[in-house]
């Protein structure tokens, strides 16, 4: 059983399908001949049975009664009154004798039920049963009290004796016969046509399947995210839901290769500048140990403070490139409740070391929200190096957050309109600041970081002059019961 049903499972689905088909008619079709024929076996028996019953005669005369019982006879020839009935006639002795009797062609084998009848004769009972004759031909019995027509009109139920009376089975049994090789034969073409229809229905309803395999077989051989399934538009059933996802999953695959391309050629062109810049660096550096003439001290000095910031630019792109890098799932696994008010603070005392020339006011109240830590750390960190980075020297910087919105505003020059749609984009800086280190990644880590927390974020322009950048992150002003 075990190996039938593995085997099964092993066999394509379209062909699992039509054995499921071919199966369930097979099923239904047997089902319904069965119970056909045993209507039909039921109609004819109730026929004969209604024949037999209207065949018993009111009263048997009691001379010809006498005589048949004494004599016995065992053919038609032995009977002296006659043939006078038609189909099977015969009287039984209570001790199972039976005698031949109305021209009856032969005698009906007799049971102990008939013995029964006999031996207590009730005029309203009979007994209905299948039977066969001496010849062996089958028959339909019917065995019941033998009334006789005494004198004088007297009549009464012979004691000791019962009549039998028959018809022959052969005719209902060839037609029994003969509607159960109809229905077996109407039941192999249904379960046949069922097969075949199974397996049309299967291959009409898995063609979209198919197609849908190819699509994904042709994408794993050929890795061309650019193929479509079909699909239309007011179909709604199970395999366009499919064909719909699929293209969805594609589509998503081909912008996130896209993606990765841009970002992998946007790193490799920022990531060239530094590199270049520092192996300048370096090479004039070896160069004056092997040429043995040394660099004055204020142009080395000077050169290895450039190795340094350059290095450390080269590290923070790196950085960024990492954080851009990790996925949903690694950011959700970190996500918990955080104090962004400390958030802020912190990024404050960082802030103020970078630009210990600066005034940087700050007005923080209480906000709790669902974040992971160090990413929102870094993206209020980011937020805030772009206001100092742009600040004129001696000039101030106010942070505020109230009721989950921190804007942290710059006395700056400022950012045209006509950049502010890029300034979350990768890679992008403002012709302006190229000059100034960094990568061109900062506001699109806060970007990103805010948008997983459920918050946005927006920059523009402040009213005499500088620039606003402002957070929203949905939470609320005391911490849940469940934080620690």
């Amino acid at each position: 059983m075990k190996s039938l049903s593995h085997r099964f499972r092993k066999l394509p689905l379209r062909a699992r399908l039509s054995m499921l088909v071919a199966a369930a008619v097979a099923f239904a079709v047997a089902a319904v001949s069965v119970t056909c024929w045993f209507i039909v076996q039921g109609k004819l028996y109730t026929e004969l049975n209604d024949d037999l019953k209207s065949g018993i005669p009111r009263a048997l005369p009691e001379t010809q009664v006498a005589t048949a019982l004494e004599s016995c006879p065992q053919s038609p020839s032995d009977f002296p009154f006659g043939a006078r009935f038609k189909g099977y006639f015969q009287l039984v002795k209570s001790d199972g004798q039976a005698c031949l009797f109305g021209g009856s062609p032969t005698l009906v084998k007799v049971t102990d039920s008939d013995k029964n009848v006999a031996k207590d004769p009730n005029p309203h009972s009979g007994q209905l049963r299948n039977g066969v004759d001496k010849d062996g031909n089958p028959v339909r019995v019917l065995t019941t009290a033998l009334v006789v027509d005494y004198d004088f009109g007297r009549k009464g139920v012979a004691p000791n004796a019962a009549l039998m009376i028959a018809v022959p089975l052969k005719g209902t049994q060839s037609t029994l016969n003969e509607l159960a090789l109809f229905l077996l034969f109407v039941s192999g073409v249904g379960v046949i046509g069922a097969g075949a229809a199974g397996l049309a229905v299967a291959r009409a309803g898995l063609r979209p399947v198919d197609k849908l395999t190819e699509a994904v077989e042709h994408v794993a051989r050929t890795e061309d995210l650019t193929i479509r399934i079909p699909v239309e538009e007011d179909s709604d059933d199970e395999i366009a839901r499919l064909s719909r996802s699929f293209n969805s999953m594609t589509t998503a695959l081909a912008s996130s290769r896209e993606l990765q391309q841009q970002l992998i050629a946007d790193a490799g062109h920022e990531l060239r500048t530094p590199l270049t810049s520092l192996r300048t660096n370096i090479e004039l550096l070896t160069r004056s140990e092997e040429t043995g003439r040394p660099i004055p001290p204020a142009d080395r000095k000077a050169l290895l403070a450039s190795v340094k910031a350059q290095m450390t630019e080269l590290a923070a792109l790196i950085g960024d490139l990492q954080e851009l890098s990790r996925s949903e799932g690694q950011r959700g696994e970190r996500v918990q409740v955080v104090a962004f008010h400390e958030t802020v603070d912190a990024a404050l005392r960082r802030a103020r070391l970078r630009g210990p020339e600066l005034t940087i006011t700050a007005d923080v109240q209480p906000w709790f929200v669902r974040a992971e830590p160090s990413a929102l750390e870094r993206a209020v960190v980011n937020v805030l190096d772009n206001a100092v980075k742009f600040s004129p020297e001696g000039g101030t910087i106010d942070v505020v957050l109230e009721k989950g919105v921190l804007s942290v505003r710059d006395h700056g020059p400022g950012i045209p309109d006509e950049e502010l749609p890029h300034v979350f984009d990768r890679f992008w800086r403002s012709p302006s600041a190229r000059a100034l280190p960094g990568s061109g990644l900062g506001l699109s880590i806060v970007a990103r970081t805010v948008q997983q927390a459920g918050g946005e974020v927006s920059l523009a322009g402040a009213q005499g002059g500088g620039t606003v950048a402002t957070v929203r992150l949905p939470g609320a002003p005391t911490p849940p019961p469940d934080m620690p």
